[in-house]
């Protein structure tokens, strides 16, 4: 079992920059490929970022690439998502996955992950 918990969200003006934290116990953190998703209003929850269980590995949604950064300190069982020149097309609730027992090095579908934080809102104002 992962227990997963995110903060961080705020309310921000576009141009900023924001991280949000998620801390994880439970199962061994180091051996979850780790991810970011997030939920606007009326849409499907969507791909943001995933991060390889020793960070070497990472990718990103088109959308936030260039602008957002994941990493994680397995030390100290966090994932981060670093967000920069945020918009308003950002506002969404963000949540953090856990892909346990997987030899892939990352995961990008919704259907990867089985352990889920409850998410954390960030809006961006104009």
């Amino acid at each position: 079992q992962v227990q997963l918990v995110e903060s961080g969200g705020a309310l921000v003006q576009a141009g900023d920059s924001l991280t949000l934290s998620c801390a994880a116990s439970g199962r061994t953190f180091n051996r979850n490929v780790m991810g970011w998703f997030r939920q606007a209003p009326g849409k499907e929850r969507a791909f943001v970022a995933t991060i390889s269980k020793d960070g070497s590995t990472t990718d990103y949604s088109l959308v936030v690439k260039g602008r957002f950064t994941i990493s994680r300190d397995n030390a100290k069982n966090t994932l981060y998502l670093q967000m920069n020149s945020l918009d308003i097309d950002d506002t969404a609730v963000y949540y953090c996955a856990a892909r346990t027992a997987s030899a892939d090095a990352v995961a990008y579908y919704r259907g990867n992950y089985n352990f889920w934080g409850q998410g954390t809102q960030v809006t961006v104002s104009s």
